[in-house]
């Protein structure tokens, strides 16, 4: 059985690296330039250096999103960039559009990515852009697995699906209510989420919502459930959603589907329950199987509500261990108090529960929580641990 990648988002260095120790096979950035999500941190063309040789020497992969929907005062300086990502060692750029892929077909030796905000949907158009120099299709979000098993069937293209983030309510993205309402164009990597917001629902001059307000956002992908039959299927690449999420969200998820895809290529017996378990741990919204089971209905919508919950799960970032003295030096990221249950969240090793005991600051005075965001404080962790090893709060 062969198995496929494992592509995870990455918004800033941290979050690359984070992903990699957690185990994906690939990450896709974005730029300063020519990427979406224009309010994710992006990476500067040193970054985007340092990020490739990080991937590089772990036998690793990194795409460039270079996928907006350019406008004529756009296009500025795209060949001067793309050479430079070709420069640095980029393994493929993400593509929406005709000219960015004939710039990087014309001056660079760029792998060429088709986004899935070419809404392709069918074997005719992967083999279109096939032939154009595109070495790997990314399908539209709206295909179910029957429609990805028989598009399968019809081209040896590489094919990356989507597995698991945010949903758009627009057809592969293709929306302009951030446009109209926001003066913020989702095409050129403003999206201001509009189809999330809460509205008023009129028929004529009758409201028609009184007891809550009306929102027409999806809800978020998530296919645990579905990762086997794309794996049969023969899906090449299986792509996490989220350059904006937090390292907490990326280090659950990415890890989740990395246990998920190895056991199951291993034919191991799969846990279902326990993976689901698992990820929920990260979800801040509500989750649907999107359309892989055909097409959706009102289940995988949020036309009536909000579902965002803030978590606060996610208390520390390990970044040093001593085993002589079992003290470990933690980045505080969310407030936590001496007798906490925890749990240490590793790639190394199965999840380990643990009360904290003590905390002191860098000059070893006592406290009695740590309420400060980032702040350096030293724990007792009575067994080893690594640095990027996550502590995060046991719910009750």
């Amino acid at each position: 059985m062969k198995k496929p990648e494992l592509l995870a988002p990455a918004g800033d260095l941290e979050k690359l690296k984070i992903a990699f120790l957690y185990g994906a096979d690939a990450v896709f950035i974005g730029g300063k330039q020519f990427s979406l999500r224009a309010r994710a941190s992006n990476f500067g063309l040193d970054e985007i250096k340092a990020g490739c040789d990080f991937a590089h020497e772990r036998g690793k992969k990194v795409y460039v999103t270079t996928n907006i929907i350019p406008h004529n005062d756009d296009l500025d300086g795209l060949k001067a960039y793309l050479t430079a990502l070709d420069k640095i060692g980029v393994d493929a750029i993400i593509c929406a559009s005709p000219i960015v892929i004939d710039t990087a077909r014309e001056h660079t030796d760029l792998e060429i990515h088709i986004s899935t905000q070419m809404s392709i949907t069918n074997h005719e158009s992967v083999s279109f852009w096939q032939e154009r120099g595109a070495s790997r299709i990314v399908l539209a979000r709206e295909l179910s697995k029957t429609e990805i098993k028989d598009l399968r069937e019809h081209t040896d293209c590489a094919i990356e699906v989507f597995i698991h983030g945010g949903m758009c309510v627009s057809y592969s993205g293709r929306c302009t209510l951030s446009n109209n309402m926001a003066d913020r164009d989702a095409n050129r990597g403003g999206c201001a989420h509009s189809c999330r917001w809460n509205y008023d629902l009129y028929d004529g001059d009758e409201k028609l919502n009184h007891d809550s307000y009306f929102a027409m956002s999806a809800k978020d992908l998530q296919t645990v459930q579905h990762i086997s039959d794309l794996i049969d299927i023969g899906v090449d690449s299986l792509k996490i959603e989220g350059r904006m999420k937090s390292i907490h969200y990326i280090a659950t998820v990415v890890n989740i589907y990395r246990k998920l895809i190895d056991n199951i290529c291993d034919d191991h017996d799969i846990d279902l329950p326990r993976y689901l378990l698992e990820i929920r741990k990260a979800e801040n919204r509500l989750t649907s199987h999107g359309f892989m089971e055909g097409m959706t209905s009102i289940d995988q919508q949020l036309y009536d509500m909000r579902s965002e919950q803030a978590t606060q799960d996610f208390i520390g970032l390990v970044l040093d261990y001593n085993p002589d003295t079992l003290e470990a030096t933690i980045e505080q990221r969310n407030k936590f108090a001496i007798g906490d249950d925890v749990e240490l969240f590793s790639p190394h090793m199965e999840t380990m529960k643990f009360r904290i005991s003590d905390i002191r600051d860098e000059q070893g005075n006592a406290m009695e929580d740590a309420p400060h965001p980032k702040q350096k404080v030293i724990v007792t962790i009575p067994f080893p641990v690594r640095r990027y090893d996550i502590i995060r709060r046991i719910k009750t």
